[in-house]
């Protein structure tokens, strides 16, 4: 298995699809594989890719960071989902929206708006999200919005009176001995996988995050702006698979974690949970033999997880494949190699 799947990544950097590679595959609670292949940069000159590599998270910061703080503020009482967003940010304009719909993407908030280009403050611009006209009505379409994770990360800090970063590295990160994750990292740059050219910079950008508007945010927010290694994820994924505890520690109940998978959008085509993405009859990224019982979530620098809870496996991919501009050979990438792990189980 290990050959056929380093040989998979290998041919896709040959094709200039993906730089390079962190691969970890678990089955059963035992680690197969993680490994390390390709480049972490190859401008300006080639630097080879490590398993202690630092990667920009992009979207898997709403489950690794958003999602994790959401359950355990449910836990601890402070809200539920059915609490209005306008009870927290009275600037809010529609009543009817609540913390499930921001969560499970169905608030009717377009998908993204380039607010960085107006540099707006980060109150400005969570502002300006709460005064955005809705494209959908509320509760009624799935439109993956990253616009209602910003506004999930700003209710955070609201109800906690604590800063999000803080938070999550307390509640979350600490107790899954996470020690490489976090925000705005001051760390070696040759610990980063490089993503893109940025004019502004005149370089690649590396240990900043990709997504403009987190970086105009000061690099935190709930859409974006988490980075990690192989490692870290590791722990979390297997926190997530073995119903929220960690090394004998309890991070978060089982009965948050069921309910965050089930399937709170069967009216769309896309299926959605607390956070996650579930595989649907539609295309799924988890490939095509994936149980339906799947769910995970991908990140637009090239990053990704999915469990099988019917086998217990999970899957986690770091790529940088926007080091190479955003080409969307990683949409078919993704299907594939989870097909071929897949299979061997």
């Amino acid at each position: 298995m290990k050959n056929k799947i380093i040989h998979f990544l290998q041919q896709e950097i040959d094709l200039e699809h993906i730089p390079g590679a962190v691969i970890h595959i678990s089955y059963q609670g035992k680690v197969l594989l993680q490994e390390a292949v390709g480049y972490r940069a190859l401008f300006p000159e080639k630097s080879p890719m490590k398993t202690e590599t630092l990667f920009d998270l992009a979207s898997l910061t709403k489950v690794v960071a958003t999602l994790p703080a959401i359950l355990k503020l449910i836990e601890t009482g402070t809200f539920r989902l059915d609490d209005k967003v306008k009870y927290f940010l009275p600037q809010f304009h529609t009543e009817e929206t609540t913390l499930k719909h921001l969560i499970t993407h169905t608030s009717g908030l377009p998908a993204h708006k380039p607010f960085y280009k107006e540099s707006l403050n980060k109150d400005e611009l969570i502002n300006r999200i709460c005064k955005e006209p809705l494209i959908s009505r509320v509760g009624e379409k799935v439109t993956y919005s990253d616009l209602g994770l910003i506004l999930l990360y700003k209710i955070i800090e609201v109800v906690t009176t604590e800063k999000f970063e803080t938070f999550t590295k307390r509640e979350i990160f600490n107790p899954l001995e996470m020690n490489d994750t976090g925000f705005n990292l001051n760390d070696n740059r040759d610990r980063f996988a490089a993503t893109e050219f940025c004019e502004n910079l005149e370089e690649y950008k590396t240990g900043i995050v990709h997504d403009e508007n987190a970086e105009s945010m000061g690099g935190i927010s709930g859409h974006a702006g988490l980075f990690s290694t192989i490692k870290d994820l590791g722990n979390y994924a297997s926190m997530i698979e073995n119903e929220g505890v960690f090394q004998g520690k309890r991070i978060l109940s089982s009965a948050a974690l069921l309910l965050a998978r089930e399937n709170f959008t069967p009216f769309d085509e896309e299926f959605r949970g607390l956070g996650w993405m579930l595989k649907s009859e539609n295309y799924s990224s988890s490939g095509d033999l994936f149980s339906k019982s799947s769910y995970g979530h991908t990140g637009f620098t090239g990053t990704s997880i999915w469990f099988d809870p019917e086998i217990k496996l999970h899957v986690i991919l770091l790529t940088n494949r926007v080091h190479l501009g955003r080409k969307n050979a990683i949409i078919r990438l993704r299907p594939r190699l989870h097909n071929l792990i897949r299979s061997y189980f």
